[in-house]
Order: structure tokens, then sequence, then C-alpha cells
């Protein structure tokens, strides 16, 4: 059995050689004896990395006889690794320095155990565990010390080692020094029975988007509904698809505005992605899309329903073609986005607000804000068009005691002037606005647990007669919304539930249970009388009929 460690000794010529030499008449001398000395500590080693590849003598040549040495001018003792080691990499040698020379002992004594392969540190394999572990040292690697230091086991070195190395690869081994935060990566890798660079990867940020997998076309369900005209709404009471795919909240969802194409339905979530399901037929997501960085807080169907317009944490805004998978448009905001709304009429304009003073307008043809809406607040929650488009509503997080001043703030479209900035006269914060498909009225969530009804047209007067109450907001971002036809109103809650009221009496027409965390949003669809889309915080959309 070989030595796994020689030590040189002062008064011999035959171990002068320079290191990175193999001297073949040493490889069957046993000098693995070592006898301790008197306050001899072992644990001082210092482990040294050869900066360069040793080249061996050429025949004739005389060794150098300059061995290192310490201070005190003794030579150094060298640990070298086995002859398995040698074979698979000839120029790699590991070094020790030691502070005090070792006395070796008789060849005919039997070999004591090393220390390092003995008695391992915490955390270190033990002698018998170590003897199944190769070790290779890889100089083109030497930048990362876990490639450089990692244990292959025999199922990874089949076929790549010879079969005289691998019958002494029990025998000679050395176990080198592994610092204690890779140990405990290398101890949660193997509980986990996987490594860090195996783990499924997230959605690619930045990424080009691909196409739908399935082409937008007209639904069976929906075909017979296009020429006939919105009549009634039905309530809905129980759940037809149950879409879930997304790994964090969802914040809002948005039926396609086309009527052809309203199968599809739009969600955004804090998992950094957008997504497209047919929520009519199948159930199935069409396609996932993830071109931010951060979370998508906002995400918009264009009013051509070939479009999808995007903003998130990331400051970032993308214009997403469906058909061809590309960015037709992105520009870089300086705040948070929060919402978004495009023009009713130009639909090249679209306004853009989030954790920032102004609201801006962005025009699409030449990537550039082209109005800025500034108010002393510090953040936006919604937007709302009026019926003209002329005029648009915006929701801040201002509010102090029995004061409405800037809470919702009426704005002039062309000339940014403020209209009215005393609309909402109690102290709460409004985080959605939802327009009235046929009267001239628009609704306020608010944190109250209440929904207000306002006058659309100047001065935007409250209703004091009518208040949709018995939902909980408690801070989220509960949505709200009327039916296609106005009979309906219906809005998320925080302790997961859906409720809908009567317009005209605000009395409670249903309450479905259908989600465990806060529900932040629902929409009816725009065709089908009773199909009714909510989502929720804990990362899932539901349909319901």
């Amino acid at each position: 059995m070989t030595s796994l460690v020689a030590y040189d000794d002062s008064d011999s010529e035959a171990e002068t050689e320079p290191v990175g030499s193999v001297n073949d008449a040493d490889q069957g001398k046993d000098t693995s004896g070592v006898a301790k000395p008197p306050r001899q500590d072992f644990t001082s080693g210092i482990l040294d990395m050869m900066k360069g590849r040793a080249q061996p003598p050429k025949p004739g040549s005389k060794a150098p006889s300059n061995l290192h040495e310490d201070p005190g001018g003794h030579p150094l003792p060298l640990v070298r690794l086995g002859r398995s080691d040698w074979g698979s990499c000839p120029s790699q040698r590991l070094q020790w320095r030691r502070k005090e020379p070792e006395v070796t002992s008789p060849p005919s004594e039997p070999p004591r155990p090393s220390l390092w392969t003995s008695r391992a540190l915490a955390g270190h394999s033990p002698r018998p565990a170590a003897c199944f572990k190769e070790v290779k040292l890889s100089w083109e690697l030497y930048s990362s010390p876990v490639s450089s230091f990692c244990a292959r086991t025999e199922s990874e070195t089949t076929g790549t080692i010879g079969s005289s190395v691998q019958k002494k690869r029990h025998e000679d081994c050395v176990v080198p020094y592994i610092p204690k935060r890779l140990r405990q990566l290398q101890m949660l890798n193997t509980d986990t029975g996987q490594s860090k660079e195996a783990e499924p990867p997230g959605p690619l940020a930045g990424c080009a988007p691909a196409p739908l997998r399935v082409a937008p076309r007209v639904s069976e369900f929906i075909q017979p509904y296009l020429d006939s005209q919105y009549k009634e709404t039905k309530v809905p009471r129980s759940v037809l698809f149950h879409l879930r795919g997304h790994r964090g909240p969802v914040n809002s969802i948005q039926w396609c505005p086309v009527f052809s194409k309203s199968h599809m339905l739009l969600s955004a979530s804090m998992d950094k992605t957008f997504k497209v399901w047919d929520a009519v037929d199948s159930g199935a997501c069409l396609q996932t899309y993830c071109p931010h960085r951060e979370a998508v807080r906002a995400a918009r169907w264009s009013p051509c329903g070939q479009r999808i317009l995007s903003g998130g944490f990331d400051f970032a805004l993308h214009l997403t073609d469906l058909e061809t998978g590309t960015q037709l448009f992105s520009g870089q905001s300086d705040f948070r986005i929060t919402t978004l709304k495009f023009h009713p009429k130009d639909h090249n304009l679209f306004l853009c607000g989030g954790f920032s003073p102004e609201i801006k307008a962005w025009d699409i043809r030449t990537g550039k804000v082209v109005r800025g809406y500034k108010a002393t607040i510090q953040q936006t929650l919604d937007i709302l068009f009026l019926q003209e488009a002329s005029e648009f509503l915006s929701s801040t997080d201002a509010s102090s005691r029995d004061s409405a001043d800037r809470t919702i703030i009426a704005w002039d479209f062309r000339s940014s002037a403020k209209i009215s900035n005393q609309i909402f006269h109690e102290r709460y914060t409004c985080p959605s606005l939802a327009l009235h498909p046929r009267e001239p009225v628009f609704l306020a969530q608010t944190n109250g647990n209440y929904l207000a009804l306002f006058s659309a047209v100047w001065p935007y007067r409250m209703s004091r007669r009518r208040r949709y109450e018995g939902h909980k907001v408690e801070g989220y971002s509960v949505g709200c919304e009327c039916s296609p036809d106005g009979d309906l109103l219906v809005t998320g809650s925080a302790d997961g539930q859906t409720l809908q009221y009567s317009f005209r009496t605000a009395r409670r027409a249903c309450t479905l249970s259908g989600h465990t965390q806060a529900c932040v949003g629902a929409t009816f669809h725009p065709v089908l009388p009773s199909v009714l889309a909510t989502c929720s915080w804990e990362g899932d959309a539901k349909i319901w009929h």
C-alpha cells in the first residue's frame, strides 16, 4: 500500500528534485510512518496552491537542491497525491507547509494514519466515506472554488479513468480543505437531491415573448350572441373553470374587448408575467409573456384586441403583439407603474400612473411622453376616462381627516388642467374606479368597505342615498365593475368572497365564496350574459356561470 504523505528529510539528497517531478523509484517506498515530535502542532499547516505548472526535469540534468524553506532554514515537508491522481492529472500538485521538520520513522514500522484523513474537521467526510471519492483539481477552473474542490462519485468517473486507477482509488485519496460555507451548500444540495444549478428556471425576464399557441378564433359559445343585443345579466352561481398557473398574486383580469375574441382572458400577476387564457372553451393557458423583471402591476388589452400593454415595478412599459410575439413599443418610466389606460378615441395614446405625483400621457408612435398631469400626491391608484374622453379622473393616496382634498381629481386631458379636486368628502382612499355603461355616473371603491356613487358630470357630486356595503377592502386594491347592461354591480372582498349588488336598490343579489384569500378583481363577460371572472391574491382565477 503506497503512502499518502511523503515527508522530506533534511539529510537526504534523494528528495532534492523540484516540486512537480515524479521519481518512479520512490513510488514503492513507504515513508508514511510519522513520529509526532513533542508539542508538534499539526493543525498549523497552510494550503499553498502552485501558481504555475511544474515541468519534469530533462534526462541527465541535475535536480535543484534549493527546497522550499521556512525562515529557520529547515526544508518544508511535501504532501503528494496518490498514484491514481498523478496518472489522471500529472501537472497538478498539492503542497503543505509545516512550522517544524518532521521525523520519519523506519520503513519497518507500520504506517500511521494521517491527521488530515483520520481526524477530519467538523463537517468533513470521515476516512471510510472519503475513500469512495476522488479529488480532481482543475487549474483551468481554479477561479471557482466549488468546481476545484468538488468530489466526484464513482458513477461520474466511469469510463474516464483506467481500471488500474480505479482499483487504487480506495487506497490513495486526499481530502482537501473545504470552507464551511461550501460544506453547508453541499449538504443542502445533498438533502434536496439536486444542486442549485439543477433547479427549474423561472421565467426569463426580458426575453422575446412567443405568439399565441392557438390562433384567435370565434368561440362556438360566443357566436350565437354576436348578432343579438345584450338583454340582461344573469347571476352566476357555479364554477366553470379554475385557472391555475401563476406563482404569485393576480393583480387584475380583463376580457378581450373585441366581441369575436372575447373568449380570451388577460391576467397580470406579481410573478413577473401576464397570461392569456381561453376562459370560455377549455380554460387552458394560451401563452405566458414575461418581458418584465419585476411584478406586473397593470396590463390592458388594446382596443383592437391584438396587443397588450403592460407595466410593472421594473419601471418598464411594453406593448406586445399577440400574433407575432414581438414588442411593438418599449418605454422606461421614472416610477413604478400601478395603472394604465388607453384613450377611448385615440388608441395611440395611453395614460400611465404609479408611485409618482405625476401622471404621464405616452404616444406609442413616437415612444415619448406628450403630457404630464402633476399634483401634490405620492401615488396614483387608478385612472378612469369619462364618456366624452376629454376628461378623466384619477384616484390618489391623499386623504386627511374631514377633508376631501385631492382624493379624487378630475383633469382636462388636452390642457392638463385640474377641473376639480373636491369630489370625495370622506377620509378614505379609493383604490379603484368604474364607469356605468348607460348612465352618467361612476363608482368608487373605498377603504371604508363600501362603494360610493358619483355623478360623471361637473361638479361630480356623490350620492347620499345609495351606498353599496357588505364587503371588505382592508387595504387591498379591490376592483369593482358594472355589468354590460348596468343592472348589477360586482366587487371583490378581502375575505375571498365576490359580492353582487342591484344597481337600483343597492341590495345584495348574490355572494360567491370561491377564494381562500382576498378577491381583488371581478369582471363580467362583455357578450355572454351569465359568465363572470374573478381573481385572488392566492394566484388563481375562476370562471363562474
